[in-house]
């Protein structure tokens, strides 16, 4: 069994054992380090800087100079290096358009994959609940983009 099939089947018995619907998961790593559960290795201090480095990366926002609005500054680039897979980041405005347009379809794909398993985890609810009126989610993101674009705090815009 793979450890993450391993990690579930423990967050399910904490479930069992406390009677616990909404799970801390500090608790469960607890419960799991009481059972004798191995701990993991400390991170080396260079991946943890690197970690941060990117989340600086991915935050960082600036102002289009014509119109005002936020625009993200830093941009995801996976690279494939062999069998391994590099991710690289890119400035927007010195980056040149295919590295751009490889950037933005990698987060159009993100997008779908995570809107493909929320209409999955409704319809599992909506099959498992048929007496309660059925979550109706809509996927189809024009309007609420031109309503936000369009609104006068456009600091939600970077949110």
């Amino acid at each position: 069994m793979s450890r993450k099939k391993d990690l579930q089947r423990l967050i399910r018995h904490y479930k069992t054992v406390t009677g616990e619907t909404e799970v801390d998961m500090k608790k469960v790593a607890v419960l799991a380090r009481d059972m004798g559960w191995p701990m993991p290795e400390p991170k080396d201090p260079l991946d943890i800087l690197a970690k941060q480095l990117s989340t600086a990366a991915r935050e960082e926002y600036r102002k289009d100079k014509r119109t005002g609005r936020p625009y993200r500054a830093n941009h995801a680039l996976a690279i494939q290096q062999g069998a391994e897979t590099l991710h690289l980041w890119i400035d927007i405005d010195e980056a040149p358009r295919s590295q751009i347009v490889k950037s933005l379809t990698m987060r159009r794909e993100q997008m779908v994959s995570d809107g493909l398993q929320l209409t999955y985890d409704a319809d599992h609810w909506n099959a498992n609940n048929p007496d309660q009126k059925p979550i109706q989610l809509e996927m189809d993101f024009t309007l609420d983009i031109e309503w936000r674009k369009n609104s006068e705090d456009d600091e939600d815009a970077a949110a």
